[in-house]
């Protein structure tokens, strides 16, 4: 919207009464698909080169990417995205914008003959193991992070960006949910390379950035060999 962007402008001035009855291509064209993905590419490009970088999200397409890009795309069929809509909405129904996207994207996927993956039979930690398998080469090279400490760094910028977003989503206009009773899960800033466990706070408290988010029985720790072995963290 601080570009100017009409699509954008036209979003911010809409109640959420108004953009549910507008037509579903105006609806799709308010998600900003293509004016949010080159902007993507602009922020990833702007992050340093060290350690990798894994992006995702729907407003990435294949024109979009720069010459010798690696990526993959995971695709539903058309049946099995309308379920898993259906079964996330509950009463509200498919958003018919959800499902227009949904086809948009897997048509530019056609024309550019992208590599994909058809995600309707895989659980989870299927579809991670897959994406791992194609970035395997990449995830081999590095550069990865590889202390706790740089672990831990990772961590908490992504935390605080998290932070950053709800405020963005609370401040506009048209919200009516207060950000003082937003909860958030976010990722425990232990560091231990085998931690996956989060903590839900109210994003009003997260903390300062010299106090760590850490799960239950975990702890911080500033070393840590290259390996990331052992307990420490923990």
């Amino acid at each position: 919207m601080r570009d100017g962007v009409p699509a954008a402008v036209r979003f911010e001035a809409l109640t959420r009464e108004q953009l549910r009855a507008a037509p579903v291509e105006d609806r799709l064209a308010m998600t900003l698909q293509r004016e949010r993905g080159p902007m993507t590419i602009d922020d990833l490009r702007a992050l340093p080169a060290s350690p990798l970088i894994v992006a995702e999200g729907t407003q990435v397409l294949p024109g979009m990417l720069p010459p010798g890009s690696r990526a993959v795309w995971l695709l539903p069929s058309p049946r099995v995205r309308r379920a898993r809509l259906g079964a996330r909405r509950g009463a509200r129904g498919v958003p018919e914008v959800y499902l227009k996207m949904g086809e948009e994207i897997a048509a530019e996927l056609d024309e550019s003959d992208a590599p994909r993956l058809v995600v309707d039979d895989l659980t989870v930690e299927q579809t991670v193991a897959e994406v791992e398998r194609f970035f395997a080469k990449e995830l081999a090279e590095g550069p990865r992070a590889r202390t706790v400490q740089e672990r831990r760094e990772l961590l908490r910028w992504a935390n605080l960006a998290d932070v950053e977003r709800y405020h963005a989503f609370y401040s506009r206009p048209w919200n009516r949910v207060r950000i003082e009773d937003a909860v958030r899960s976010f990722a425990c800033e232990c560091g231990h390379p085998e931690c996956e466990a989060e903590v839900a706070l109210p994003v009003l408290r997260f903390p300062p950035s010299r106090t760590s988010v850490l799960a239950e029985g975990h702890r911080a720790s500033a070393a840590g060999a290259e390996s990331g072995s052992g307990q420490r963290g923990w």
